[in-house]
């Protein structure tokens, strides 16, 4: 039987809530041994307006960015190696772009495609995170039934399976009321799904401390607001008799700003002059 291998995609932008998708990318390559051996360069995809050039210095001179997608391959250690996709959100040209990436994939001989999404919904902090697996004969990540949207991990997670790639996307929930903030409990869980499809144990290298602090500072949000107290004690309700009850809660939009505005006054915080 030929070996497994193993193209990781995640894409920034509507798929990615608290750039959890993309953060597990970023691990992986800060955590192992990698190069970049390719891309998909900006203008027939990006929107500009959308998805801005940047502006930095390097090595004492300004330069401009643009967006594009970059190919890394990554060395777990002496027996793995996958390769990894990473990028905006394209604009346009939806079909070309995922047939360029699964050339590519072909030209490594990958075998299977995974791409990782981030989404937000109603789950707490104080469980683990949900993962939902999909593959390219499914609907939607989270429900069989679903009808509406999507972004490009499923776009691509389809045309993988049409192109004879085994095809599979993880996506993971992260709690709407903690806003926009890194959510590492939720790069933490894609990485144990992801280690448990390859078979290898990744390094969580800082990852299992900073998914700790994430989780403390959730806690204190919750005891500091009643109303939000009494929104995630209802949906551990739920989770834990698995079933719904009639208890009224509160909007999410308005726990999601009164959460950020919060958070801002730790940035900004009050002086004797105030």
């Amino acid at each position: 039987m030929s070996k497994r291998r193993f193209l990781i995609a995640a894409f920034g932008g509507w798929n990615d809530a608290c750039q959890a998708a993309t953060d597990t990318v970023r691990h992986l390559l800060d955590a192992y041994e990698s190069r970049e051996i390719g891309h998909i360069c900006c203008d027939s995809y990006y929107d500009y307006q959308t998805s801005r050039p940047m502006m930095c210095t390097v090595q004492g001179r300004k330069r401009i960015v643009w967006p594009e997608t970059t190919f890394y391959e990554v060395t777990i250690d002496e027996n793995t190696t996958i390769y990894v996709e990473m990028g905006p959100e394209p604009n346009f040209h939806w079909s070309d772009y995922c047939q360029r990436s699964l050339r590519f994939a072909d030209e490594c001989e990958v075998t299977d495609v995974i791409t990782l999404g981030a989404m937000f919904a109603d789950c707490v902090h104080t469980r683990a995170l949900p993962v939902s697996h999909s593959d390219g004969d499914d609907d939607d990540p989270q429900n069989d039934s679903y009808c509406g949207p999507v972004g490009i991990p499923t776009v691509l997670n389809y045309a993988a399976a049409e192109d004879g790639f085994e095809a599979r996307s993880l996506w993971v929930s992260i709690p709407q009321y903690l806003g926009g903030d890194d959510c590492p409990a939720g790069t933490m869980r894609l990485l144990e799904e992801l280690g448990s499809i390859i078979g290898v144990g990744f390094d969580e290298t800082d990852l299992a401390a900073r998914a700790e602090k994430w989780r403390r500072k959730a806690d204190m949000l919750t005891r500091c607001n009643d109303d939000l107290s009494d929104y995630v004690h209802h949906l551990e309700r739920m989770m834990d008799e698995d079933g719904e009850q009639d208890v009224p809660t509160p909007h999410a939009k308005q726990l999601v700003e009164e959460t950020e505005e919060f958070l801002r006054s730790f940035d900004h915080p009050a002086t004797p002059e105030d």
